[in-house]
């Protein structure tokens, strides 16, 4: 794919996220956001681990724990190792996974996600998420996704960038809608409960860059997980979500500015 369609010259959520981590595909408009950024809150790049760790323990404890052999993931972001299908398919190398994200980069740097374990597939739809038929109507998902079986649908680090007029449970509820029983949602949603005044500087820091933010309070983030059945230990801060001891730094509450759940659709 041509990298013509990429704007280099302006700070994008999912490479200044890439910059932060310690990743390589960015530009230096991303590293001039992320620097002022963390020069806010220094955290911030704690508080990025560990909703990276979150979404890895989520996504193995649905592969390994709730069975699931199929993921939608919304908003992938720049690829970066271990990615969902790498975790899902290192329980079940049967495991399908369904990327959605709206970024030309993502999708140029995912071509070589393409390639997992050869009993798996994986697939890729460039799809804006605040869409969600251009999903769900998409050969990719119909073709990957056998929705007579549950799904994981993963929405991770990406609906505080959905404001109210975007209805972001809404969208949510609309993508869980044809997924079968049994199916889980693992969201994680960005918060400024535990560092309001350091969160908010970063939140006006993204704004400045034509990326406003919604962060959610806990009964906001529990609006997203009506009518599902909250996994133990329900919506708590990511770092506290089923811990595996496999973390080195110590995180601090107030480090951490993003809820995390998952959740079974019943019936």
């Amino acid at each position: 794919m041509s990298t013509d369609r990429i704007d280099t010259e302006t700070a994008h959520s999912a490479r200044i996220y890439d910059y932060i981590i310690g990743g390589m595909d960015h530009y230096p408009a991303d590293q001039e956001a992320g620097d002022a950024m963390v020069r806010e809150w220094p955290a911030l790049p704690v508080h990025m681990r560990a909703n990276r760790d979150f979404m890895n323990r989520a996504v193995r404890y649905l592969a390994a724990e709730a069975g699931i052999r199929q993921f939608l993931d919304i908003g992938t972001g720049i690829p970066t190792s271990p990615n969902i299908h790498e975790i899902a398919q290192s329980v079940a190398p049967e495991s399908r996974v369904v990327y959605v994200d709206n970024d030309p980069l993502v999708l140029t740097l995912s071509q070589g996600l393409m390639s997992g374990a050869p009993e798996g597939t994986t697939a890729y739809i460039e799809a804006d998420m605040r869409d969600p038929a251009a999903v769900l109507d998409s050969p990719a998902f119909r073709e990957t996704l056998d929705l007579g079986e549950p799904v994981g649908l993963t929405v991770i680090a990406i609906v505080h960038f959905l404001l109210d007029e975007h209805d972001a449970v809404g969208i949510v509820r609309r993508l869980l809608e044809p997924l079968p029983a049994g199916s889980h949602l693992a969201m994680s949603i960005g918060t400024a409960e535990f560092a309001p005044d350091e969160v908010g500087r970063v939140a006006r820091e993204y704004a400045a860059r034509g990326m406003p933010m919604r962060l959610r309070t806990l009964a906001e983030a529990g609006e997203f997980f009506t009518g599902l059945d909250l996994v133990e230990p329900g919506i708590v801060q990511v770092h506290k979500w089923r811990p595996d001891g496999t973390g080195t730094e110590v995180v601090r509450d107030a480090d951490i500015a993003m809820y995390g759940a998952v959740a079974r659709k019943p019936g």
